[in-house]
């Protein structure tokens, strides 16, 4: 057929043969009919989508829409199950990006709604999973329907927790147990499930129990009064005393965590749920198993496990104890505490003082272990003798020093020193030092020694008697000044005493502390250890003499300034106060004038009357009155100074 005869086909639709044979209609049919499968979606709206595809790094999501959106898969870490064919929630960012692809967000969807879900679970009692995300102080951070609630340490079980870190990362079921409002905090709890399923089982096997009954348990926690016991689902305890037979210090040192054991029940309480157990019971008491031949008087060793004031408990065999009482660990009476002496841990060897078996008490003693020291008492420190004590204690009448331990002494006071008047004895020494005693007494029956320490040396008193004789004059010190006087140190550590009166210089001033003056000896008594002297007693006494000696002058004065003929009848008067050998004269005399001739004997004895007839006329009177005079002077200064000496006595 030629070309030419060619003819164009009537009706060609050319638009439609450009467009692969599809027709304008067809195609805007087409698009209205793939149009009408998909959702209409709009930006910020969160919709269900389903996963069609997961790798590691993204999610694909269909939502439904022309095309697919990808979410990353950290978004998804809360719920490492997460396959293909889920549904999930997603936020709709952009239908389309510069690449033309849909834009999702599986976290932004579950914040948008997980606060109206979190209230919502908590208002009708659901329970949720939660994501542990991290741990935190005192606690793990949960994400629940994409919000963050705090799950409390005590909270993720029933039982102690000890590492926090194994439950990081790990998707459980939880208990919405508080919200606030105003914060947006939301607490969370796993135990709150576990003890909703625990409370029917406690309930099953409580029910079960009987007093006495042995049942297997695992520890589940120590604590410094007792331990827990999971008994497979509820818990009993064992108290530190029923633990061992012994003393237990810390639980640890019997049982261990996770530890499996026989225990027995002691007692239980259906209303408060609690089990008491023990597990010493499960062993013979040791007091029963105690060697039946040990008795009182035999030596025993044991290791001290507890320290009191009064004494120190020391166990023999695990469960027996014997009491140490503190006065039986020594023979010394000065003892005040237990801690002294032991501390525990230590071990001792000790005597059995007493023993009751059916009481399961024990006394026991340690200073027994040694001789008595007062049991030979006279042969270590017989009278006299002499030792170095040791000061212990004070009181206002002496010192009480130990010899040695067990031995006390008292040494009193006026013991203490021939010279010094002490009036405590912290005066003479001090608490801890040491000091030479010689034992004057013992008295056996109450454990005493008297001693001594001025015994030490001769009584010096004996000396003083010469030294301090009476009007002797020493020179001392005012070492003290009191209400009625002064002390005195003198030579030879000696002390004196002086009253006020005695202590008036010649100035007419007093006396002071301190000063160093001359003393005269009015009164010195041995017996009583007593010297008493006087400053003021010297002056005085030098110009009482020489008043004396100056009234003496002026009576000799007076007789030399009389006329002859009034001294005459005195000479002869003399005779009087003759002495003996004057006496022996006139006898020889006598005999003289015996031998002469008679007229010479006549004319003597004419003589001889006429003085006598002379006599009592005018000499006596004359020669009488200064003797008066002398003799009342002299009877009166006596009696002066024997009232000086009685008031200075006092």
């Amino acid at each position: 057929m030629a070309i030419k005869d060619i003819k164009p086909l009537e009706g060609f639709d050319w638009e439609a043969f450009e467009n692969d044979g599809v027709s304008a209609a067809d195609k805007a049919a087409q698009k209205a009919a793939y149009e009408g499968t998909l959702n209409n979606v709009n930006d910020n709206e969160v919709v269900d989508g389903t996963i069609t595809n997961i790798n590691d790094r993204e999610v694909v999501v269909n939502i439904g829409y022309k095309s697919e959106g990808i979410i990353a898969r950290s978004e998804f870490r809360y719920a490492p199950d997460l396959k293909v064919g889920d549904t999930v929630e997603v936020y709709i960012e952009n239908q389309e990006d510069k690449k033309g692809q849909l834009v999702l967000s599986h976290k932004k969807a579950r914040q948008a709604r997980s606060w109206d879900r979190v209230n919502a679970a908590l208002a009708n009692d659901e329970i949720v999973n939660g994501f542990v995300k991290c741990r935190t102080k005192g606690g793990m951070i949960v994400d629940v329907f994409g919000t963050e609630a705090f799950l409390p340490g005590s909270q993720i079980d029933v039982k102690p927790i000890r590492d926090y870190d194994t439950f990081v990362g790990k998707t459980m079921e939880f208990k919405i147990v508080k919200i606030n409002q105003e914060f947006r905090n939301v607490v969370v709890s796993h135990k709150a499930l576990i003890e909703a399923e625990l409370e029917q089982q406690k309930k099953e096997i409580i029910s079960k129990l009987e007093k006495g009954q042995i049942l297997e348990g695992t520890v589940k926690n120590i604590t410094n009064y007792g331990v827990f016991i999971d008994l497979g689902g509820v818990d009993g305890l064992i108290h530190i005393t029923d633990l061992s037979w012994g003393r237990v210090s810390d639980p640890k040192e019997i049982v261990q965590l996770d530890q499996k054991l026989n225990v027995v029940i002691i007692d239980f309480d259906d209303e408060k749920k609690r089990i008491a157990l023990g597990l010493k019971q499960l062993t013979p008491h040791p007091w029963d198993a105690l060697d039946p031949n040990l008795k009182v008087g035999d030596k025993v060793h044991g290791k001290v496990v507890v320290m009191a004031d009064y004494g120190a408990f020391i166990e023999i065999a695990p469960g027996v104890e014997g009491l140490i009482h503190v006065s039986e660990m020594s023979w010394s009476a000065h003892l005040h505490s237990a801690q002294e002496f032991m501390k525990v841990g230590d071990e001792v060897d000790a005597v059995i003082l007493t023993l009751d078996r059916e009481e399961r008490k024990m006394s026991l003693g340690v200073k027994q272990l040694k001789e008595d020291p007062w049991e030979k008492i006279e042969e270590k420190y017989p009278v006299g003798s002499q030792h170095t004590a040791k000061v212990r204690n004070f009181t206002n009448f002496g010192v009480f020093v130990e010899v040695e331990e067990g031995v006390d002494g008292l040494i009193h006071i006026s013991d203490l020193s021939w010279t010094k008047k002490v009036k405590h004895p912290s005066e003479f020494t001090k608490i801890g030092e040491p000091i030479e005693v010689q034992v004057l007494d013992i008295d056996k029956e109450n454990r005493r020694l008297s001693l001594g320490h001025k015994q030490l040396e001769d009584n010096p008193w004996d000396k003083f008697e010469e030294i301090f004789a009476q009007d002797s004059v020493h020179q001392g010190k005012i070492t003290e000044v009191l209400d009625k006087g002064a002390v005195i140190a003198l030579e030879g550590n000696v002390e004196g005493f002086a009253t006020p009166k005695h202590l008036v210089k010649e100035d007419g001033s007093q006396a002071q502390l301190g000063e160093t003056l001359d003393f005269k000896v009015i009164e010195f008594n041995k017996d009583a250890k007593r010297i008493i002297l006087s400053h003021s007693r010297i002056f005085e006494d030098v110009a009482r003499a020489e008043a004396k000696a100056a009234k003496k002058a002026e009576v000799a004065a007076k007789k030399a300034s009389r006329p002859q003929k009034e001294q005459a009848p005195v000479i002869k008067n003399v005779a009087a106060s003759t002495s003996l050998g004057d006496i022996d004269a006139l006898a020889a005399l006598k005999a003289q004038m015996t031998e002469e001739k008679a007229p010479k004997a006549t004319k003597a004895k004419a003589a001889k009357e006429e003085v006598k007839a002379e006599e009592p006329k005018v000499e006596e009177p004359v020669a009488e009155a200064p003797k008066a005079t002398e003799a009342k002077a002299a009877k009166e200064e006596p009696e002066v100074e024997a009232t000086e000496t009685k008031e200075s006595a006092e």
